[in-house]
């Protein structure tokens, strides 16, 4: 009984934004900086030295990708110091693998429950989907996700850029078909420019 008397103290002290469930909520919202139509594209690499969203890349030059959420519960108020760990972002497709960890929100929710994406990602892999925003393991349901792509020089996703990822690129270099996985310096050309990104993503791997 006094467990029971203990347990309700605590729910009645606990904010509405707790107890009423931070669910996927219509009322919450993603948008990144850019606001054109185009998708914007970001190379990631598996230690983090890839692109930061503010320099992610469009066909004719750089533009700001950083995601912004603002996260509100069922009830439409703001859900303050809401755990970075539990806010990622993940590729509808699958295609982008991460490292433990690494697509994270940047922070914990301020008091007005926003936080963003704008450090590099820790990833590998490569996708053209839609890069869905997560709370709590749901997707955010208030949109279909926003339109980001990605591609590394980790080719084949499995964390590290090594000699494996070597002759896939070879491949697309040398190859007449144009492979977006390969166009790291993103231009709809893969060329000597991601030859360079190529070289100096080898050996990087997660932390």
């Amino acid at each position: 009984m006094k467990f029971l008397i203990t347990l309700s103290m605590i729910l009645v002290l606990l904010p509405a934004s707790v107890w009423a469930g931070i669910g996927p909520c219509d009322f919450s919202t993603a948008e990144r900086a850019y606001t054109g139509a185009e998708t914007l594209v970001m190379m990631v690499v598996p230690d983090g030295s890839g692109s930061s969203f503010s320099n992610a890349r469009m066909m004719h030059g750089e533009a700001d990708a950083t995601v912004t959420l603002t996260l509100l519960d069922c009830n439409g108020v703001a859900v303050a110091n809401f755990p970075a760990e539990d806010l990622w972002l993940e590729c509808a497709d699958g295609g982008l693998v991460f490292c433990v960890g690494g697509s994270i929100a940047d922070a914990n929710s301020d008091p007005n429950g926003i936080t963003h994406w704008a450090s590099p990602l820790l990833a590998g892999g490569s996708s053209q989907a839609l890069t869905v925003v997560m709370i709590n393991g749901a997707p955010l349901s208030s949109g279909p996700g926003l339109a980001i792509a990605y591609n590394s020089p980790d080719i084949n996703g499995d964390r590290i850029v090594n000699l494996t990822d070597v002759p896939l690129f070879a491949a697309d270099f040398y190859g007449s078909v144009y492979e977006f996985r390969s166009d790291f310096h993103y231009d709809g050309s893969v060329n000597l420019s991601d030859v360079v990104q190529m070289a100096q993503g080898l050996g990087s791997s997660c932390p």
